[in-house]
C-alpha cells in the first residue's frame, strides 16, 4: 500500500495539472472573448453554460460526485467569462439575501455584485447600464408571486433572460444561539409566512412580536445590534453578521422553493427547452380571460402561469401576466401571440428564455 506522502505528491501533480488547464482554458476563452468583441457577439450566453455542465454530468463516470460538477464547473465558466468581459450583475440587496444566493448560484463567484435596496432599483441598474444584468425574485412556492416585480414589467423594456429556481431554506439567528429571552423576530414578510408554523409552534405570540422588513439580510442586521431580537434569514446572513443558529430549515413547507428571474437588455438564445412571458393588457368585459385562453388553447400551447395586476392607469383596469412553455419563435406561439393581439389591447412580450425543470441549491455556507 503507498504511504500517505507518496498519496499526497500524487494529489498535488494532479492540482499542477490542473491548474495548467485551468489556464489553457482561460486562454482559449481570451480568444472567444475577444472574437465576440469584433462581431457584436453576447457574451453572457446561459444555454452554452447549461450545455456544458449537463454534457460533463452525463460523461461523468465518478467517483467525483456528479451533483459536484455542476458547482464546480459553474465557478470556472464564471472565472472564465470574466476574462471575456467582467459580468456586473444587480440583484435586490443588500447581501445574504436569497436573491444575492440566486445571483451566486448562477454567475458564481467572479461575476461583480451590485445589491440594489429595491426591485425598481435593480431595473434602473440595468436599464442605465451601470450593470449587465439583474436578479429579482418572482414568486415563491407556498407564498406566490411577488407583486413588485410584476409591476415593474409594465414600464420597463427589458427583457428576460434566464430564470433561477433556488431551493430555499430559513433559519432563525440569534446573538446568543437559544430561544431564551427573544422578544422580537425580524425578517422579510414572505419569509415569515413561510415560517408561520413553527414561529407559532415556538415563540408565542404574545410574547413575541414578529416584524416585518425589507429584506431578510437586513433582519439579521437589526438582530446583530439587539439581544432581545433574532431574525428569520439564511445561514449565509447568519455568518456575515456574527449570529448564532438557533434552528435550522424552519420553513413549514420541505419543498420550499423561489423562482428568479435574470433581466437585461438582450434577448436569450433560443434552445429548444423554453419559456416565455407575456404581458397582456384587456378591457374589462364579459368573457375577456376565455379570449386570452382560447388562443393558447388552440394551439396546443401549455399555460404555466397566469397573474392578474391593476394595470394603475384606469379604475377597474387590469393586466394579466401569462408564462407558456415555447419560444416566442415557434410556430405555435407566434400564430397565439398573434391571434392575442387581436383579442386584447396590447401584448407585451417580455421574454422567451430557457426554462428550469428542477432547483438548485444555494451556494456552500
Amino acid at each position: 500500500m503507498p504511504k500517505l506522502p507518496e498519496l499526497r505528491q500524487s494529489i498535488d501533480a494532479l492540482d499542477d495539472q490542473l491548474l495548467g488547464l485551468l489556464n489553457e482554458r482561460a486562454r482559449l476563452v481570451k480568444e472567444v472573448g475577444a472574437l465576440k468583441s469584433a462581431t457584436g457577439g453576447q457574451f453572457y450566453v446561459p444555454d452554452r453554460e447549461r450545455q456544458i455542465v449537463e454534457r460533463l454530468q452525463d460523461a461523468n463516470a465518478g467517483p467525483f460526485p456528479t451533483e459536484a460538477v455542476r458547482a464546480v464547473f459553474s465557478e470556472i465558466i464564471s472565472a472564465c467569462l470574466s476574462l471575456e468581459h467582467p459580468l456586473r450583475v444587480a440583484f435586490f440587496g443588500p447581501e445574504a439575501t436569497f436573491t444575492h444566493m440566486a445571483a451566486r448560484t448562477r454567475f458564481g463567484l467572479s461575476a461583480r455584485y451590485v445589491p440594489a435596496a429595491t426591485i425598481a432599483g435593480v431595473f434602473a441598474e440595468v436599464e442605465r447600464g451601470l450593470a449587465d444584468l439583474g436578479v429579482v425574485p418572482i414568486e415563491n412556492s407556498t407564498e406566490g408571486v411577488v407583486n413588485s416585480t410584476l409591476d415593474m414589467f409594465m414600464d420597463s423594456g427589458l427583457t428576460i433572460s434566464a430564470e433561477i429556481v433556488l431551493r430555499v431554506s430559513h433559519c432563525l439567528l440569534s446573538r446568543n444561539g437559544t430561544l431564551d429571552g427573544i422578544q422580537k423576530v425580524y425578517s422579510h414578510p414572505q419569509a415569515l409566512a413561510q415560517c408561520r408554523g413553527w414561529l407559532s409552534a415556538n415563540l408565542p405570540a404574545n410574547k413575541t412580536a414578529l416584524i416585518e422588513v425589507a429584506s431578510t439580510a437586513l433582519a439579521a442586521r437589526l438582530a446583530k445590534d439587539d439581544p432581545v431580537a433574532a431574525a428569520v434569514a439564511s445561514e449565509l446572513a447568519g455568518h456575515l453578521y456574527d449570529l448564532r443558529v438557533v434552528k435550522a430549515k424552519i420553513e413549514d413547507e420541505v419543498n420550499n422553493e423561489t423562482r428568479f428571474l435574470v433581466i437585461g437588455r438582450e434577448p436569450a438564445v433560443r434552445t429548444g427547452r423554453d419559456k416565455t412571458s407575456l404581458m397582456l393588457s384587456v378591457k374589462d368585459q364579459a368573457g375577456v380571460l376565455y379570449k386570452v385562453l382560447e388562443p393558447l388553447a388552440v394551439n396546443g400551447i401549455n399555460l404555466t402561469r397566469i397573474e392578474s395586476r391593476p394595470s394603475r392607469k384606469r379604475a377597474w383596469d387590469y393586466v394579466f401576466f401569462v408564462d407558456l412553455e415555447g419560444h416566442v419563435s415557434d410556430a405555435p406561439v407566434a400564430r397565439a401571440i398573434k391571434a392575442l393581439a387581436g383579442a386584447c389591447e396590447h401584448v407585451k412580450v417580455l421574454g422567451s428564455y430557457p426554462r428550469v425543470d428542477a432547483p438548485a441549491d444555494g451556494p456552500a455556507q
